[in-house]
Order: C-alpha cells, then sequence, then structure tokens
C-alpha cells in the first residue's frame, strides 16, 4: 500500500510519497489503493495531445532514501487555465514494467502549473526512473539517483558544477557536452540559473541563433536601456524560457540537480531586497519575493530543508541553504550568499560624493567602480570597522552569510565526519588583489593604489571571510574545498586565515601573503556569460590608464597571478612577482563547467573550456580543452595538470 501525504506550509505546496511494493504497470495506486489504468490506455479521457510536458522532467535534492521529482505541465489549450490532474510514476526499470510509485497529482495555477514530489522510502545509491502523465500524455523518463548511505563503502564520487548561463549571450554548448556525461552521480549549480536582464550593456554580442530574443511581459525599464524583471510573471517568463533549451532539459532529465541562486535570480549585485542598479540601492520587497517563489516554483528542491511560505510578506520568506550527505566520502554544504548579505562595505553613493557630485544628484549614479569594483583596499578593511557615512564603529563587520547561517556552516562544518567538507559557494574566495603602487604599466597617479578588484564577492567582505578561515584552522577541520562560479573564468587557489595588509600601513608589503592555508577554491567559468577577462577590457575603455594591464589575455594572467619572467617584459626587465601567488590556475576569458572525481585519498577537478561561437553558430565539437587539477587529502596545495 502506497502512502501520500500533502505538506501545506504556509501557502507553499509540497507532496511526500513513499514508495510502495512493486506494482504492475497496467494498474496501480490511486492515493486510496485502488487500480487504474496505464499510462496512455483507454478510450476515456481527453485526446492525445491535450497535454504538453514542454520543459521535461527534472529531479533534485537526493538523499539515501529520497529524491525530488519535478515537471510543470500545461494543456495545449492556451485558454484553459485550470488546475490539470496528473500522475507520478517511479520504477526500477527503464521501461516502467512495475512500479514503486503511481500517484495522482495536482499541478496548480498558483504555481504556475508546476509540481514537486518527495518520494520517499528509497533505496541507497540506486538509480530510479520516472515520468508523469497526464491523460493519455506522457512527459519524458527521467533518470534520477539516491545518495549513498553513510556507511557506504563506494570508493568513489563524481559529480560537476555549473552557473551563469546568460540565454542572450555566447551559446549553450557546455551544456551539451554536460549532458553527454555518463557516470556523474549528481550536479550542483552554483548561482545565476537565469538572468533578470534583457538588453543590458553587458548582455551585447552575438548569441546563437536557438535563443531568440526575451520579451517581459512587464519588466522594468533601466537607465541603461535594458529592462529588468520585475513582477512574478517576468521571472516565471525567464525561467520557463531558460527551461525549453533542450540541453538544460537532457542535464536535469539524466542528473539529481542541487541548486543555490547568487544575485542574477533576483537582480545584479543584490543584497537582501536591495537592487543596485544605480547608487539609491532602491528596497524592492515585492520584486524579491516574486523571484524567491519563481525560483522555488522550478527549483527540483526539497522542503524538509527549503523553507517557503507565500503568506510571509517578508524579503526573506525563503530559507535554502542545507547539506547533503554522499556517504563517508563527501558531505556538500550549500550556502545562500545574498539574502541576509549585509551592504557592500563602501556605498557607492559616497564615491559619488567624494567625487564632487551633489547628494542628490549622487544617488542616481552608478558608481560601482570605486566601491564594488576596483576597490581601494586601505579604504575597504577601514570600513569593516567604521561606517564610513557615520564615522562610526560597527557593531560587526559587513557579512555575507548572516548571523544565523554563519553559526550553521560553521555548525556543520564542525560536525562533519566526512573525508571531503565540499562548499557549494557562489563567489570567488581567492584573493584577488591588484598591487599598482610600483607598477610602471599604470602611469595615473590616482591609480597608484593596492584594490580589490571585486568587491561584490568575498574580497569585498574579508574580515566575514576571516572568521570563517579562522574556525577551519583553529578547529584543525581539514580537506575543506568549494565548488564555485560567479566569476565567468576558471580559477584556483588557497584561502588563508588572515587578510594580509593594514590599512594604516598603505606602503606595506602584500606579499607573500600572511596566514595559514585554510581550504582550496575551485572556480568554474560561466556557461556562456561573457568572461571576467572581457569585462576588464570594457571597463578599461572608461579608465584608459588600466589599458595596458588587460590589452590582452596573457598579459593579465602573468599580471593577476603566473609573474612575470626576467626579460620576458619590457616594462619589467626584471621580471614581475604574480600579484597573487595563491592563485595556482586562472583562465579569466572562457566559458565552460567543471567535474569532480572524489576518492579518499584525493580531489580531482577537471575544468571543461568551450570553444567561442563559429560564424555566429554553436560549434559543432564544443571542447576546446581539460585542464586537470588534483587536491591530496590533507593537503591544501593543488596539483595542476
Amino acid at each position: 500500500m502506497q502512502r501520500r501525504q500533502l505538506l501545506r506550509r504556509g501557502a507553499a505546496f509540497f507532496s511526500v510519497i513513499a514508495a510502495g511494493p512493486l506494482i504492475t504497470a497496467c494498474g496501480g495506486g490511486n492515493g486510496n489503493g485502488n487500480a487504474g489504468q496505464g499510462p496512455g490506455s483507454g478510450d476515456s479521457g481527453p485526446p492525445l495531445g491535450t497535454h504538453v510536458f514542454g520543459l521535461g522532467v527534472a529531479s533534485g535534492d537526493p538523499r539515501a532514501d529520497s529524491v525530488v521529482l519535478w515537471t510543470r505541465v500545461e494543456r495545449s489549450n492556451p485558454g484553459n487555465n485550470g488546475d490539470i490532474p496528473l500522475r507520478l510514476q517511479v520504477s526500477t526499470s527503464a521501461d516502467f514494467a512495475t512500479l514503486l510509485v503511481n500517484e495522482n497529482l495536482v499541478a496548480t495555477q498558483v504555481y504556475d502549473h508546476t509540481v514537486r514530489a518527495k518520494i520517499t522510502g528509497l533505496q541507497p545509491d540506486t538509480r530510479y526512473h520516472y515520468r508523469f502523465v497526464a491523460g493519455r500524455d506522457i512527459s519524458a523518463s527521467g533518470l534520477t539517483k539516491t545518495a549513498p548511505a553513510a556507511n557506504s563503502t563506494r570508493e568513489q564520487l563524481r559529480f560537476a558544477w555549473f552557473n551563469c548561463q546568460d540565454w542572450s549571450v555566447n551559446h549553450w554548448g557546455a551544456l551539451e557536452l554536460l549532458a553527454a556525461e555518463e557516470d556523474l552521480d549528481f550536479t550542483v549549480h552554483v548561482g545565476d540559473y537565469i538572468y533578470e536582464t534583457v538588453g543590458a550593456a553587458f548582455q551585447a554580442g552575438q548569441v546563437e541563433p536557438a535563443h531568440t530574443p526575451i520579451k517581459l511581459p512587464n519588466g522594468m525599464p533601466l537607465a541603461d536601456g535594458s529592462v529588468a524583471a520585475l513582477t512574478l510573471d517576468d521571472y516565471r517568463t525567464l525561467y520557463r524560457t531558460y527551461r525549453s533549451d533542450k540541453r538544460l532539459q537532457e542535464v536535469h532529465r539524466k542528473f539529481p540537480f542541487i541548486a543555490v541562486w547568487d544575485d542574477h535570480e533576483f537582480s545584479d549585485d543584490c543584497w537582501q531586497d536591495h537592487q543596485t542598479y544605480n547608487n539609491a540601492n532602491l528596497q524592492q520587497t515585492d520584486r524579491r519575493r516574486a523571484a524567491n517563489q519563481a525560483w522555488f516554483e522550478y527549483m527540483p528542491v526539497d522542503m524538509g530543508d527549503v523553507s517557503f511560505d507565500l503568506k510571509n510578506q517578508r524579503y526573506d520568506n525563503i530559507r535554502i541553504y542545507r547539506d547533503f550527505q554522499f556517504g563517508p566520502l563527501m558531505h556538500l554544504v550549500m550556502t545562500d550568499q545574498r539574502l541576509y548579505r549585509d551592504d557592500h562595505a563602501i556605498p557607492e553613493a559616497l564615491v559619488a560624493t567624494s567625487q564632487g557630485a551633489a547628494p542628490e544628484d549622487a544617488v542616481k549614479m552608478d558608481t560601482s567602480v570605486g566601491a564594488r569594483y576596483f576597490t581601494p583596499l586601505p579604504t575597504l578593511l577601514t570600513a569593516q570597522s567604521i561606517d564610513l557615512v557615520t564615522q562610526q564603529p560597527r557593531a560587526a563587520a559587513p557579512s555575507i552569510l548572516g548571523k544565523t547561517q554563519t553559526q550553521w556552516w560553521k555548525d556543520t562544518m564542525r560536525q562533519s565526519q566526512s573525508t571531503w567538507k565540499v562548499w557549494g559557494n557562489e563567489l570567488s574566495l581567492s584573493r584577488m588583489w591588484a598591487d599598482l603602487r610600483q607598477n610602471p604599466m599604470v602611469t595615473d597617479p590616482a591609480l597608484k593604489q593596492l584594490f580589490a578588484i571585486n568587491a561584490d564577492c568575498w574580497d569585498g567582505y574579508p574580515a566575514h571571510r576571516v572568521e570563517l578561515m579562522q574556525f577551519l584552522t583553529q578547529n584543525n577541520i581539514r580537506n575543506v574545498v568549494a565548488v564555485t562560479g560567479d566569476l565567468h573564468a576558471f580559477q584556483c587557489g588557497i584561502v588563508r586565515d588572515q587578510i594580509g595588509f593594514d590599512p594604516r600601513q598603505p606602503e606595506a608589503p602584500v606579499n607573500p601573503p600572511a596566514g595559514n592555508p585554510a581550504m582550496v577554491d575551485f572556480v568554474a567559468a560561466g556557461v556562456s556569460s561573457h568572461s571576467f577577462f572581457s569585462y576588464l577590457q570594457n571597463a578599461a575603455k572608461a579608465m584608459p590608464a588600466l589599458g595596458a594591464l588587460v590589452a590582452d589575455q596573457t598579459t593579465f594572467e602573468a599580471f593577476m597571478w603566473r609573474g612575470i619572467p626576467a626579460g620576458a617584459h619590457p616594462a619589467f626587465p626584471q621580471g614581475m612577482p604574480p600579484n597573487n601567488p595563491d592563485m595556482l590556475f586562472g583562465d579569466h576569458h572562457a566559458q565552460g563547467y567543471a567535474s569532480a572525481t572524489i576518492t579518499a585519498r584525493q580531489m580531482e577537478v577537471r575544468f571543461h573550456k568551450v570553444r567561442p561561437l563559429e560564424n555566429g553558430q554553436t560549434p559543432a565539437k564544443p571542447l576546446l580543452g581539460t585542464t586537470r587539477i588534483t587536491l591530496a587529502a590533507g593537503s591544501t596545495t593543488p596539483v595542476i595538470g
């Protein structure tokens, strides 16, 4: 006998179904144990083609005894928007000859006709087939897999992670490669599943023909002429559009999926419910709540861990940070680095007024450079303890995780007994400083400073990063690695437990880096978003004095992490040490995805870089190259190659 339970937490709808004894596909439970017809059979009911599963199927949040299954169904007649009854079937065989689950569900208009069902009572480390049936119409058959049990003797795990899949630029060949993988246990998404803007300046350039322009039903016009998602219909439109891509559908169909968001699921460089399109940092609670709901509707997430309450009128009516155990080998810790974070330490409007703008004009401007990008490091570090507007001491340094999530992260890391603690981390942890104080390629005196290149990531919250890293080193928590996105680059580096610079000594050297190695950060490039290097090249158009540093990728990589040997560059006859020696690998002009193989002895990461568009088309063979990086258990020094 199957058992079904409907959980309503606030207004959120979620089904929990216990897998039962095997039953034959020609009959099955209907919630009361009664027999039912097989899929698509019989003469009664609506004709074939009445229902459409146009966005495929997905599974997610796998545990040793459960997994969440997802689909969206709609009627082929767009005028009929009522609730849609459907059935979920789960089997251990691809032909669905016998069923563990044959259960009725309802896709409601309230949640855009999406359904989420958690199947419990499953066997660990086991593959299952699943599909949805509406009338005579059947969805694609999905394949999912449960996690290994706590006492599993599995010697190896494989997973992939990806991020930053902008529909509007380049191509999604990386997802074609990812979908072709055969032995992944699961996949991880670390944010920017959608981009909330259409036509933004950073989205300029060619895009594959399959990705036609998006038109939002409502939208919020921005100063650069682009349009940003504003309403629930807008965000739903983005998810429907992105999920219509067959390559992304295939990734979801084949592998369990574990996701958190970054900024673009709501608003670029956001914090809490504030957007940063200009210096006003406008608070948009209704918009934030719409983004929360759309994310919940389109992700196969487990409400045993993710909480969502539509009746809660606050911006933080959802909690998505959670953790997953994959036998004794791996503990995956997924964090939320947008919903609880404090504002950036240097207010953008303060930068504008310091440059001569009147206060009433300063809030209308966009001075992200100086506040969030190319931020003077002495000012940034001072702002960790002093509020730069009031000039009063802060009660606490600016935080990314917030107080409650920080304590959860510490408790989870301390209590973990797994060999590897893998942090699903949206933002780069590695130090990315630009020391231009003595650089002969920079001639503008105003730029003869030490900068944090990207203060929207962990470099902008250095005191909070140190708090976490010192917790690891002081508690001797080993084998912690981050799988990261956001940067639009491949990168690997050591993360230390000290900042390594005192703003009271602005001329002091910053290398070698201070502090003890705490963990290693592996950053995957975006699936399609323009590269970090290309962003810097565009920024140099407004800051010509930086042009020499980004004249070509070779020069930039040498400046960032490789260094320049003596005699190799006319500007540096004696050579130049790397700005960031703890960065052991970087390819800052790339798109692709990353995969990892974990054993008790080591973690092997592979960065899969794809080719650019070829004559405006997706390349027939997307893979350009693969970089292999190995980290031995007990070490914080990755080996490249």
